[in-house]
């Protein structure tokens, strides 16, 4: 065990290389090789897929009589994981990929879908170029007007872009100017009718406080308030014993009447009867007439309470006497 592992191996000094035999090995000798699918196939014998990359044991061998460019042809054998047919492909150099061969057939990749014939044409080309530098030159020549040509129209396409994108600016700014002074003649608008909506509320509130003014005001006297009477009547007259002055109303001047007073005493013919109140507030029965009151008693006669008596029963079943008797 010890002898594989050292460097050099002992020869003993009558040894001839030359007596040993060779053996004799077949040119299509098979060997086997552990690999994975190079494309995805599925097998013609029973429909089994085999992905790309699924690892086989193969057998690989030599391709007799072919070759490309002196580079050799190898063969592969595998078996179908499903149906264990045999399925064999080969390597092909020209495209630098593999050809399915038997048992199996490529399923479909569209980037591989490319027309031979304008490859074989190409190739054709490149090698008739090789061998005639006229043929050469006149390609050349082809591609340069050719690559002119696109040059021309990507310059044009640029200055066609450059002049609808100053043509958009332009009208972006007019746009926008437009716009602007729209708004502003709106603004200018909107603030006149905000202007004379408030002042038609302000002349609303003024009216409105006018009229409660009107039937609801009341003056104070010696700092008790009067109660305003408007009865139906002519002139106005005053109950009060001594005629003194009388405190100006809500919203009037103390020099005298204003206007609007004025005006509005004109207009409606009533007769004002101012009462003085007293410091103690009246009752509602002081309030009412003699006729009311007598109609109230009649109707609703107040009987005096009558008094509880004391229970004496249940102090006397129980024997207790009450103080007091």
């Amino acid at each position: 065990m010890s002898e594989r592992k050292v460097l050099n191996k002992y020869f003993p000094p009558n040894f001839d290389p030359s007596l040993i035999k060779r053996r004799k090995m077949p040119k299509d000798r098979q060997q086997v090789v552990r690999l994975m699918a190079p494309f995805s196939m599925r097998c013609t014998t029973c429909g089994e897929y085999i992905y790309k990359g699924k690892k086989f044991n193969a057998r690989k061998e030599t391709v007799e009589g072919e070759e490309y460019y002196g580079i050799k042809i190898f063969r592969f054998y595998i078996k179908c994981t499903q149906c264990s047919a045999e399925i064999t492909f080969k390597t092909d150099p020209k495209n630098t990929d593999y050809v399915a061969e038997h048992g199996a057939a490529r399923n479909f990749e569209p980037w591989r879908e490319e027309n031979p014939a304008d490859e074989e044409d190409r190739l054709a080309r490149l090698e008739e170029e090789e061998n005639d530098p006229m043929a050469a030159l006149e390609s050349k020549a082809l591609d340069s007007k050719r690559e002119m040509d696109i040059l021309d129209g990507l310059q044009e396409l640029k200055s066609r872009n450059a002049r609808i994108e100053r043509a958009g600016k332009e009208g972006s700014e007019k746009f926008l100017d437009r716009v602007s002074s729209g708004l502003e003649v709106g603004d200018r608008e909107v603030t006149r009718k905000l202007t004379e909506f408030e002042e038609q509320r302000k002349r609303e509130e003024e009216e409105d406080e006018e009229e409660i003014r009107k039937v609801f005001g009341r003056a104070y006297m010696d700092g008790v308030p009067d109660i305003e009477l408007e009865e139906g009547g002519g002139a106005s007259s005053s109950e009060d014993d001594g005629e003194g002055p009388t405190t100006p109303r809500d919203g009037e001047d103390a020099a005298g009447p204003g206007p609007s007073s004025i005006a509005a005493a004109a207009a409606v013919s009533t007769a004002s009867v101012k009462r003085k109140l007293e410091a103690v507030e009246p009752t509602p029965a002081d309030l009412l007439s003699a006729a009311s009151k007598s109609i109230v008693e009649k109707s609703f006669p107040m009987a005096p309470p009558k008094k509880k008596g004391k229970n004496n029963a249940l102090a006397n079943k129980l024997g207790i006497k009450l103080k007091g008797k």
